[in-house]
């Protein structure tokens, strides 16, 4: 190889293609016979196409040795589709091909391998084709313009004999392909890398290999594993260092391949979740278990305890080949992964490049596919992180199956001062080094048991940890300030863990919450985080098993309620005792979540004098300033600084709206005007003004609600008062309504998509149903009655508690079962329960019927709302009913006061903006294409403007449809039609489908009008029948929860009800209804068939094979080209059939006529057979396209 590479000149001439080559249209004069026929897919003679007339063979371009054709089928191996070069001799090819001739000297073998390279080739081609359905269209005038570095002729004939040479040396084809593109990589990348690196962006390979370097030298411990490119090979690497590091467990013996075969049983994961309990280990080793005669060994695969030395070993491979499963029911093909890192032979972090001409998107959806296609299975389902990179931009998040993984939960890295770290080499240096890339997999990885999923911390939750860590270090307490929907309670949680692990001199670590958190999610979100650890946080006054974990000599992380701690420490323990002494001894580190309010200042004082050893950690989202300060009393602390120590790590709701972390707030306040007492409480207390509240509620929140997003896809809200009789007032009301017992009726346009609409309840905090009278107690049975009626549960008043896990579980919607429509609520009254301390990532309205709370209960309150859940879900909705001047003063000085001094960031624009800036931007849009007819014939300059107009028309056309003010007979006044905003929107996918294909001229004006290519409609409604949802509850009874048994009769339950949702499909796409409902046929019959394996994916792979069945038979019917009606179906758009003339001149006729009983004329053929397709495209292809 080197030797080869001495002899070839280094500078090669930059030549466009068309000084190399010209479009061919020579058309075979008959002459030349099927017998050859040559096929672009694989380069051979083929003479087994039936063609009944040598007038339908002179519709085929000639194709000559050295000729090129352009296939345009996009894949994994080819982007934007090939050319491929004629080296066999010469012969003739389908019309569809587009055939170029070479019109200089040139090298045969050279030629084949260069135009058919995809390192060489991906970049032009991404400049000079248009994206369709399917495939790429080239763009000739485009490409022939496009660059290419030729070398002399001479050089071209060394390099074309050493290629050629290679390819009949090497026989087995995976070993030819590594070859032959590692050569032409070479010379790419080392000849030529100066010439073209200003001339062109970064490849991927080049990328990749900048990435290997910058893990592997440095001060990194990465170690580049150029062998391991296949399963086999991991598996033998996997066994080797599994033997090094346990030689003594051993006894010196290795495993044998029966033995090894028990390992390998063990990593064959169901799921990454089930791959991250196991990598949770016992005390921080990662076990697997082999049987050996009569001995049991037990085999250390992983220690967390030895992160950067010890026995860890941190290799990285790249382009892995995951070959396609032969077994699985998807079809899919022969896969390259970019670069992978792995610690101790098994893959934990999988990284996916895209070059500066992508979006990083391009790698998430890419990894999606690969998923479903089954490639993360055998030793890759232990993956835990994935991280995606177009060079400029670089994101991470967790592993979950294709129908989990969300965009909205991918993460930026950020630093301690939260600034942005996208550069994929800066990223690197910051998370994939070593310690910090197996820290990632070790310390920053969270089970969610409830939800049964991985979590990957974000940056923030990590500085915050590591502040707190080095703040121990030196015996300083503190506060972290994490804007509430952060992720605090678990950030607050693994700081807790972690403290045990990095510093032996503590005793124990204490999780402090108030009891009266106890009954919300808090309490829950332990129990799904906690796996091993031991949580006592029952309401109990019981403080026995507290005194015995404070006595045991275990290091332990324990969490129990402020309460209880206080009741031990002043009632429980004898001054002078043994056991009093031992425990007032104790150096403890207490984490305290919601430290704003969950420990009085006295009663921290009152803890910090029996624990003199203590340390305090607090988090809040929330924190007091000297602005809301706690009481006065005495020289007793009013700040949370004062009372806990500096400040740690700030996250503000600005960091957290700016990096996707949080949504903002739309605020409205609907109470009446003009008061001149707006506490008077005379205007509220009265069934007028509920009523008033309810019919914003019931009918004016059809898009807070998410009505828009189809059955089972909408939305929660929250409607809180301020006192449990109003409460109780309301829901009695709202009973009333529902059963048609008021003049307020609901909506038709809502009972459309909810006919059961509105699913209701109320629930109190423990405290709040202690202090009520008997009559609320009567009350509040009549409720739980209500609710066990409603979803089938045993409830009653004497499990309060019970009652409200259960709701507060079908509000946050994380286990499967809660996923179904027939499981969901719409509304849930509450006075303060609910408030604080919940997530529920549904939730998206707060209905505000009370007078203004405080700023940081008004802010922990909001905070319910703007969790991140679907890309429909673009902001926390508020809307307060009473006294809005105070109530609006009151918002802007909350929203100040925890967000840096602004407003602008964390509130949306009001009502009074959104709607003139809707006007302005319609008018905008008009002016960009006056009707949606026009967009087709736009120039590329043209229609990039049209696409900046409709994202900004759209996204302030889906605000104003937000507002309760909003009514569609607005849409008459402005001028547009919600049918005309669909045209446009089909338009709008269209173009951006065309620009994201990144044709030169296109990407110039991008440039010059920057446009958002990843942006997602915001404003369109999709009413029907969500196909991904009934997807996921098909996955749901496939792939079922291992550690939860499912009867038959709940399987088939579920069963039921996706048949049910499969009927409403299909009144609006029985293709896709009639698809679905034989493999839920199937599924019935074999309960195994599918199990674990993506149902998207089948239904995807079943819709194709419709597609092909549909276009063979209608090409056998009319005696048309398959290829050409296949290209139809791909590129249909808005009626149009874009290669009508070539189907109709390679329409064989004769054949057709002979074929019939009753002969029509030649014309009448031709309009019936193009009438015929445009229906049969349109009812029988469009369907299974457009879900």
């Amino acid at each position: 190889m080197v030797e080869f590479v001495k002899k070839v000149n280094y500078v090669w001439e930059q030549r466009k293609f068309s000084e190399l080559y010209a479009r061919s249209s020579e058309k075979n004069d008959g002459s030349i016979g099927m017998d050859k026929n040559i096929t672009v897919a694989t380069m051979q003679f083929k003479n087994d196409v039936k063609v009944s007339t040598t007038e339908y063979l002179k519709t085929y371009y000639t194709f000559n040795l050295g000729d090129i054709a352009f296939e345009g089928h996009q894949s994994k191996e080819f982007r934007y589709g090939r050319f491929v070069e004629n080296d066999i001799g010469n012969g003739i090819v389908s019309h569809i091909f587009a055939v170029f001739r070479p019109i200089r000297e040139y090298d045969l073998y050279f030629w084949k391998y260069a135009i058919n390279n995809e390192t060489l080739m991906q970049r032009i081609l991404s400049r000079s084709t248009k994206a369709s359905t399917m495939m790429h269209d080239l763009v000739t005038k485009d490409f022939l313009n496009e660059m290419f570095l030729v070398p002399s002729f001479d050089e071209q004939r060394q390099i074309g004999v050493f290629l050629d040479t290679l390819d009949h040396l090497i026989t087995l084809h995976h070993h030819e392909e590594f070859c032959t593109e590692n050569v032409l990589i070479y010379i790419e990348i080392n000849i030529t890398i100066q010439i073209k690196e200003d001339i062109m962006a970064e490849l991927e390979s080049v990328i990749e290999q900048k990435l290997i370097d910058q893990l592997v030298y440095g001060d990194s411990q990465w170690t580049y594993r150029a062998d391991l490119k296949t399963e086999e090979d991991l598996w033998n690497n996997f066994r080797y260092i599994l033997e090094q590091n346990n030689k003594d467990r051993l006894n010196g013996e290795p495993l044998s391949d029966t033995e090894f075969e028990q390992v390998k049983n063990q990593l064959q994961f169901s799921s990454f979740y089930k791959a991250g309990e196991w990598l949770v280990g016992e005390n921080g080793k990662v076990m697997v278990h082999v049987q050996r005669d009569t001995e049991r060994l037990h085999l250390v695969v992983m220690n967390h305890e030895h992160i950067a030395g010890g026995s860890s070993v941190y290799e990285v491979i790249n382009q892995y080949r995951a070959l396609a499963d032969e077994e699985s029911q998807t079809k899919a093909q022969d896969r390259r992964f970019d670069v992978t890192l792995m610690i101790n032979g098994l893959p934990m972090i999988h990284i996916e490049l895209k070059n500066k001409q992508h979006s990083y998107m391009d790698g998430f959806w890419q990894i999606k596919k690969y998923i479903g296609e089954g490639k993360f299975t055998g030793i890759f389902s232990a993956v835990q992180m994935f991280v995606i990179s177009n060079g400029v931009d670089t994101k991470y998040f967790s592993a979950a199956s294709d129908t989990e993984l969300n965009p909205k939960f991918i993460s930026g890295w950020l630093d301690n001062e939260n600034n942005p770290v996208p550069d994929y080499l800066d990223f690197a240096k910051s998370v994939l080094r070593i310690p910090e890339a197996h820290e990632m997999i070790a310390r920053y990885t969270v089970l969610d048991e409830e939800a049964k999923r991985l979590i990957l911390l974000r940056p923030y939750q990590i500085h915050a940890i590591e502040a707190i860590r080095e703040a121990s270090k030196t015996g300083k307490s503190g506060f972290v300030w994490h804007t509430t929907g952060s992720g605090k309670t678990l950030t607050s949680y693994k700081a807790t863990r972690n403290l045990l692990m990095d510093i032996p001199s503590i005793d124990k670590a204490i999780f402090l919450i108030d009891r009266k958190d106890l009954d919300t999610q808090t309490s829950m979100a332990f129990q799904a985080y906690a796996n091993n650890d031991l949580v006592d946080v029952d309401e109990t006054d019981n403080v026995f098993d507290l005194k015995k974990k404070l006595k045991s000599d275990d290091r332990q992380m324990i969490v129990t309620t402020i309460q209880k701690l206080q009741r031990l420490i002043t009632k429980k323990l004898a001054e002078g005792t043994p056991e009093y002494n031992k425990i007032k001894s104790l150096k403890i580190a207490f984490v305290v979540d919601e430290c704003h309010r969950a420990v009085t200042p006295g009663t921290k004082r009152e803890l910090e004098r029996f624990f003199a050893n203590s340390l305090w950690y607090g988090f809040t989202g929330t924190p007091r300033f000297a602005e809301n300060p706690y009481p006065q009393l005495g020289d007793l602390p009013r700040t949370t600084e004062e009372l806990y120590g500096e400040r740690l790590h700030r996250y503000t709701i600005q960091n957290a709206i700016h990096d996707n972390a949080v949504l903002g707030f739309q605020v409205e306040h609907n109470g009446p005007k003009n008061m001149d007492d707006e506490t008077d409480s005379s205007m509220y207390e009265n069934e007028t003004h509920m009523l008033r509240v309810l019919d914003v509620i019931l009918n004016k929140s059809y898009h807070k609600l998410g009505f828009q997003n189809g059955k089972g896809k909408t939305y929660e809200g929250l409607l809180t008062t301020s006192s449990i009789q109003l409460a109780q007032k309301y829901y009695e009301l709202l009973k009333r309504v529902k059963n048609g017992e008021t003049e307020l009726q609901i909506d038709e346009k809502v009972k459309q998509i909810l006919p059961d609409f509105p699913k209701f309840a109320i629930t109190y905090s423990v405290t709040e149903n202690e202090e009520g009278s008997h009559l609320n107690q009567e009350k509040m049975k009549e409720s739980i009655k209500d609710y066990n009626e409603m979803f089938g549960t045993k409830l009653d008043i004497s499990q309060i508690q019970s009652y409200n896990a259960n709701l507060n579980k079908r509000l946050a919607r994380k286990e499967p079962k809660f996923q179904s429509r027939s499981e969901q609520l719409d509304l849930v009254i509450v006075v303060d329960r609910l408030l604080t301390g919940f997530d529920a990532p549904c939730m998206s309205t707060l209905f505000v019927d009370r007078q203004p709370m405080g700023p940081h209960d008004l802010i922990q309150a909001f905070s319910r709302t703007n969790r991140i859940f679907d890309k429909n879900k673009t902001y926390g909705q508020i809307v307060t009913f009473q006294a809005p001047k105070l109530f609006k003063e009151c918002v802007d000085n909350a929203v100040k006061l925890y967000s840096a001094g602004s407003t602008e960031i964390a509130l949306l624009a009001e009502w009074e903006e959104i709607e003139p800036a809707f006007r302005k931007a319609l008018k905008a849009l008009r002016v960009s294409a006056e009707k949606p007819a026009e967009i087709s014939a736009m120039s590329e300059k043209e229609k990039v403007l049209f696409v900046k107009a409709f994202q900004n028309f759209d996204k302030l056309f889906a605000q104003l449809k937000s507002f309760t003010q909003y009514e569609d007979s607005m849409l008459t006044e402005y001028g547009i039609s919600e049918d005309e905003y669909d045209d446009y929107a089909g338009h709008y996918l269209n173009v951006k489908e065309e620009l994201k294909a990144g044709a030169e001229d296109a990407q110039s004006e991008m440039e010059e009008q920057p446009i958002d290519v990843d942006y997602e409609l915001m404003a369109y409604s999709n009413t029907k029948i969500d196909y991904e949802y009934i997807i996921n509850l098909i996955q749901n009874i496939v792939t079922p929860d291992e550690d939860v048994e499912m009867t038959p009769e709940e399987r088939q339950k579920q069963l039921e009800e996706v048949k049910q949702y499969i009927d409403d499909l299909r009144k609006e796409n029985p293709k896709v209804a009639d698809i679905m409902s034989t493999l839920v046929s199937e599924i019935e019959q074999d309960e195994v068939k599918y199990k674990g394996q993506s149902i998207l994916n089948i239904v995807e792979n079943m819709k194709h094979e419709c597609i092909e069945k549909v276009v063979m038979d209608f090409s056998i019917t009319w005696y048309v080209s398959k290829d050409d009606v296949m290209y139809a179906a791909t590129h249909y758009r808005n009626g149009e059939i874009p290669n009508e003339s070539a189907i109709k001149s390679t329409a064989d006729f004769t054949s057709f006529k002979e074929a019939q009983e009753r002969a029509i004329p030649k014309f009448k053929y031709y309009n019936m057979m193009i009438e015929e397709l445009r229906k049969t495209l349109e009812e029988e292809i469009k369907p299974l396209l457009n879900n």
